[in-house]
């Protein structure tokens, strides 16, 4: 399976990202481009431990939380369309696109030396390094084939 923490995939990810220009148009969803690719960084960084966020399972989570998790790491199988956002949405609808494709690019680089033992998914709960790796490629590649790269 794919993984961030494999260099191939972050020059995959980042090719695809490159790939995205303000004429991008969603396959689905709500969000615009820039929408998602600020999106994206928000959640890398959350994933990464920027700014020290603080980790809470969610009451669904604790419930449904492990089998999701187990379903969504077991194979290559991608996220499917029209997931919610959770409390990543976001608003703001306009910004400076290439500004935002540098920043999500650098937090894609970042993951060639991931650590952030603290990180508990919102929903899934406490997650091993490899469900972080594969998880957080299928987030990016669910949003990147949102906008048809």
């Amino acid at each position: 399976m794919k993984t961030v923490f494999e260099p191939s995939t972050r020059s995959e990810l980042i090719d695809r990202v490159n790939l995205l220009t303000e004429n991008s148009n969603r396959l689905w969803g709500k969000m615009n481009v820039y929408q998602m690719a600020k999106h994206c960084t928000i959640w890398f960084e959350w994933v990464l431990g920027k700014d020290k966020p603080v980790y809470k399972v969610d009451f669904l989570g604790k419930l449904f939380g492990r089998m999701a998790l187990k379903s969504n790491t077991k194979d290559d199988k991608p996220i499917g369309k029209n997931m919610p956002a959770g409390k990543f949405a976001i608003k703001e609808k306009e910004g400076d696109l290439k500004q935002q494709q540098m920043v999500l690019i650098k937090c894609i680089e970042e993951f060639e030396n991931y650590d952030n033992p603290d990180f508990v998914h919102d929903f899934f709960g406490q997650m091993t390094k490899d469900q972080i790796g594969v998880f957080s490629y299928k987030h990016a590649d669910h949003h990147l084939r949102q906008f048809g790269v």
